[in-house]
């Protein structure tokens, strides 16, 4: 699907414009723009929304909708039908154009209609379904593109027409909507036809964790035996999605993945997968986990120390640190990579009780040549109560356009402090 150009003569605002160039900083500087002021205008929102949609720049669409966009006040003509959604292949634009305000406009029976469209894109595959459409025997221009916040999809382009490998994912929604219940072994499969950072993996995985079920469980297991990594890798996602999901840390199938996780680190040898398992056991307290994350210190994969330092420190009071942890995490923040000592820094600062190691590790990040790094090591400090923040603080100024919403979050503690110790002074 391919779709371009203004509505009929209709002048756009500067935010709808770059909505519709694709130019996501832009975008998200005009919003921050937008935020200080009152009041907020939703209805410049919802045309930026619109012209990301009709420009098939569905990131921006996907961020737009977090951001106060209200599809239902778009009228019908000027969003793609959802016949057109489904044979783009975008997972994001089928779910914009199902959202809230919008699900109602389309009747069960076109729904069936277009699942079995869905249903005839992923069996046939992108590429030939594309092939017999356009009738061309080029060569097919293949990229990957970010469809949403969180996952990417493959385009392809042949004859003129450009499609989205998304068609799978877009069949499991269908059914969802429907209220037709998939297979587990189904959902499995679609998964496993794409990588782990495609929709249609995580898509299955969120969906399968939350059964909660012991045919899920079971899957998860056989997948763990399995001598192909990529399957194992899916496998531990869904045990990671089993722990994470959890209502409690008491709950059966958090119990069951926690144990699996761990017995399954110390035998784990392709590094993506480890880190995937390492990366469930991040949120869980307890010293058996500790020590299977603490036996990967010092691992070569970049990945699988970043997991290790993210689920250091995360102890149920907020406070305790066991000595191995607390060595750890100082190691961890002087590691070369910049996304270990970002991690390592998350979690000392997640203790929040003023060890002075911890302090003194954090406050050398203030030097660190990476901006992000000493913006968290900004906010370890402020949560640690240490004056040390402020300055640095200052030094960094104000958050950059277009990184607002995630620099404000880290320099905010820093001013908090700040005031919290004046008004102390004051009384």
């Amino acid at each position: 699907m391919q779709t371009d150009g203004h509505a009929g003569g209709v002048v756009e605002g500067a935010l709808a414009a770059a909505a519709r160039e694709g130019d996501m900083l832009r975008v998200k500087q005009l919003l921050e723009e937008a935020d200080a002021r009152f009041p907020t205008d939703w209805d410049e929102r919802t045309a930026a929304f619109a012209a990301a949609i009709q420009a098939f720049h569905t990131d921006i669409a996907d961020m737009l909708l977090r951001r106060g966009a209200d599809p239902g006040e778009v009228a019908p003509d000027a969003l793609p039908s959802l016949r057109e959604a489904v044979d783009s292949g975008s997972p994001a634009l089928f779910d914009a154009l199902t959202g809230r305000g919008l699900r109602d406009r389309y009747p069960t029976a076109e729904l069936r209609e277009l699942r079995d469209l869905a249903r005839t894109w992923h069996e046939a595959g992108t590429e030939a379904e594309l092939r017999r459409r356009t009738g061309s025997s080029e060569a097919v221009a293949r990229t990957r593109v970010q469809d949403d916040e969180y996952y990417t999809v493959g385009e392809l382009t042949l004859g003129g027409m450009t499609v989205r490998d998304g068609h799978g994912a877009i069949l499991s929604r269908l059914e969802e909507v429907l209220g037709i219940r998939t297979s587990c072994e189904e959902l499995i499969a679609r998964a496993l036809e794409r990588d782990e950072d495609h929709t249609a993996w995580g898509q299955a995985a969120i969906e399968l964790s939350h059964r909660r079920e012991r045919e899920v469980w079971a899957a998860a297991e056989s997948l763990r035996a399995d001598a192909d990594p990529f399957r194992r890798l899916f496998g531990a996602e869904l045990m990671r999605l089993f722990e994470l999901v959890a209502d409690s840390h008491d709950e059966e199938f958090c119990i069951l993945a926690v144990a699996a996780l761990t017995d399954w680190s110390a035998g784990e040898t392709d590094p993506a997968v480890l880190t995937t398992v390492l990366y469930g056991l991040s949120s869980y307290q307890g010293p058996r986990a500790e020590a299977a994350l603490l036996a990967h210190l010092g691992h070569h994969e970049l990945g699988v120390r970043r997991a290790v330092a993210a689920g250091l420190g995360t102890s149920m009071d907020g406070k305790h640190l066991s000595d191995a942890a607390r060595e750890g995490l100082l190691t961890l923040m002087n590691d070369p990579d910049t996304d270990v000592r970002i991690a390592a820094c998350r979690s000392a600062a997640e203790v929040a009780n003023g060890d002075r190691a911890l302090t003194d590790a954090m406050a050398v990040l203030l030097d660190d040549p990476e901006r992000q790094v000493r913006l968290e090591a900004v906010h370890g400090l402020a949560l640690h109560e240490d004056e040390r923040c402020v300055e640095a603080a200052k030094r960094l100024g104000p958050p950059r356009p277009g990184f607002h919403e995630e620099e404000y979050y880290r320099l905010e503690a820093a001013w908090r402090y700040e005031w919290n110790r004046e008004k102390k002074a004051r009384t």
